[in-house]
């Protein structure tokens, strides 16, 4: 076992060389694929004219069901749909996530989260459109969609058939991977051992690992209906519970709240700064906003594709709130509650960190923080495993015992999380999420003009009072 992991983490580490290649830039090594990611997100929201602002109200009465169409095609409701990408992008990278970007960073990161966060909004509303514009109907009936789809159909109505499956390819090879949860079994793992005080050994870290492995299949077994009833009731309350814990944290210190945002927008700016500088803050802010969001990345686009709509700009709208909800609202307010604390001075990292801040409340805060924890680890898991048996489909096709085959390997990997050490599981995370923008952001340019045409005949639609 222990060779093994060694091996793992070996591997993890050539891994993260190869897909964080850098270049120097004012001093500061600046990773290609973050460069690659920014790009499109700036270019998304300057193509679409900023609809994060013109058309945030409309995406707000969309997922208050204003638009509804209850017998549009599909197989969940929009907002059963947003619950469940919700539940794979609010996880722990609004909670360790934000650790591990002030811990590397300083407070300036959180600056760069939120303004990732504004501009992967746009990002986020051209994905999901295209997902459902042209997802597709299996011989089950179940709709499937995604950047596999996306780029294999896409691609080929452009008349660029043999390079949208060559990248759908390679994207449905990259998520096989990708999708590997350990970093929620990893760092969920990490709070219950440091509540409960739990031995290093590896008894409990296998228990722990197996029992989220078989509620998860319990629950994955019942396929896309199941998913969205369990999300719909659990991503109202872990941000509950979560909630409760930050905004506690923010009332009592309440008075250091301007010195906290101060110092996150001097510090973003800062060139000299002991974190790396303001391009330092950048990176390390751009790489968990990332994680966090998905923007770019594709995942939660499948969840999306199964939505019940006639237009694919409507499920947009309903996209476009995710990097907010996720990104400007949770994570900011994790990351005011880290400094304000006092926990980013400990030295802590990941999760830890974060249980240092609730530990300020109550003693029994960091049980509250990790019940949270393990309510979004398990939705996290739920949703990816999702996403994971419809690329396995779009490779394997889908009959049930290759979807069954596929979950006993996704979720006989999840106890893994709890045996391997964190920094080889966010290595690993990171870099296989991040390779899944090369081909996903490829079609994505290339399908712009799509975007672009049936966002706006949507919107004349919805002016008219027929959408």
């Amino acid at each position: 076992m222990t060779s093994a992991l060694d091996a793992l983490e070996t591997f993890s580490g050539h891994l993260v060389s190869f897909v964080f290649t850098a270049v120097p830039i004012a001093g500061t090594e600046v990773n290609l694929i973050v460069i690659w990611l920014a790009a499109a997100m700036i270019f998304f929201t300057i193509f679409l004219r900023f609809p994060s602002i013109r058309c945030f109200g409309l995406a707000i009465n969309t997922v208050r069901g204003k638009h509804e169409d209850k017998d549009a095609p599909g197989e969940m409701t929009q907002f059963a749909a947003l619950t469940t990408a919700l539940s794979g992008t609010i996880g722990l990278g609004n909670i360790a996530g934000v650790a591990i970007a002030v811990a590397i960073g300083g407070p300036g990161a959180l600056f760069w989260m939120v303004i990732i966060g504004l501009f992967a909004m746009s990002l986020k509303f051209a994905e999901v459109l295209l997902a459902v514009k042209y997802r597709t109907v299996l011989p089950n009936g179940r709709y499937s969609g995604g950047p596999m789809w996306t780029l294999k159909n896409g691609l080929a109505a452009k008349g660029m058939p043999r390079l949208g499956k060559i990248l759908g390819g390679i994207y449905a090879c990259f998520a096989i991977l990708a999708f590997i949860q350990t970093i929620q079994v990893n760092q969920s793992y990490s709070q219950v051992q440091s509540v409960l005080g739990l031995s290093e050994g590896l008894g409990p870290a296998m228990a722990y690992g197996i029992g989220i492995s078989v509620l998860a299949a319990l629950v994955l077994l019942g396929g896309a209906h199941s998913i969205a009833k369990v999300t719909a009731r659990l991503t109202p309350l872990m941000c509950l519970a979560y909630l409760i814990g930050v905004f506690s944290i923010l009332a009592l210190n309440v008075t250091e709240i301007p010195h906290a945002v101060s110092l996150i927008v001097s510090q973003a700016f800062q060139p000299d700064s002991v974190a790396g500088g303001a391009i330092g803050a950048f990176i390390a802010g751009m790489r968990r906003a990332a994680f966090s969001n998905e923007a770019g990345i594709g995942s939660a686009t499948i969840a999306h594709a199964a939505a019940k709509t006639r237009h694919p700009a409507s499920e947009g709208m309903v996209a476009l709130l995710e990097p907010f909800i996720d990104t400007v609202l949770i994570c900011s307010a994790t990351g005011i509650a880290l400094i304000v604390s006092g926990a980013w001075e400990t030295g802590l990292t990941d999760v830890a960190m974060t249980s240092a801040a609730f530990a300020t409340v109550s003693s029994w805060f960091p049980y509250l923080l990790a019940v949270a924890v393990c309510l979004f680890a398990f939705s996290t898991v739920l949703a990816v495993g999702y996403y994971g048996l419809q690329v396995s489909a779009y490779l394997f096709g889908s009959t049930p015992l290759k979807n069954r085959l596929y979950l006993i390997w996704f979720c006989g990997t999840l106890p893994l999380g709890a045996l391997v050490d964190t920094t080889t599981v966010i290595n690993l995370t990171d870099s296989l999420f991040f390779l899944l923008s090369v081909p996903n952001l490829i079609g994505l340019y290339i399908l712009s003009g799509d975007v672009r045409r049936d966002t706006k005949e949507y919107l004349a639609l919805v002016k008219k009072g027929e959408a």
